[in-house]
């Protein structure tokens, strides 16, 4: 059984930083490219930042400079650092597992940036 876990949300203020965990089980962590994505209320999901199976990383360009996405695959976790939170970062964060052949999502955590 696949499941991807994420955790760390919550609420901080504006300016503030979190870091969000994803934890893997039932895949074979090493192999997948690994992403974060988010979506705030009457808005699309959309992509925050992904990592591939290399280590290389992509970011969104709203994120760039304020976010660092990365992995341990000896833990089986990708991570999402984000720094200077704004208001506008305010969503809930999902965690997704691709290969070639298939894709995984976590539940969702959420982030509220409010002072």
């Amino acid at each position: 059984q696949v499941q991807l876990v994420e955790s760390g949300g919550g609420l901080v203020q504006p300016g503030g930083s979190l870091r969000l965990s994803c934890a893997a089980s039932g895949i074979i962590f090493s192999i997948y490219t690994m992403g974060w994505y988010r979506q705030a209320p009457g808005k699309q999901r959309e992509l925050v930042a992904s990592i591939t199976n290399g280590g290389s990383t992509n970011y969104a360009d709203s994120v760039k400079g304020r976010v660092t996405i990365s992995r341990d695959n000896g833990k089986n976790t990708v991570y999402l650092q984000m720094n200077t939170l704004r208001p506008e970062d305010t969503a809930v964060y999902y965690c997704h597992g691709r290969t070639l052949a298939r894709d995984y999502w976590g539940q969702g955590t959420q982030v509220t940036v409010s002072s």
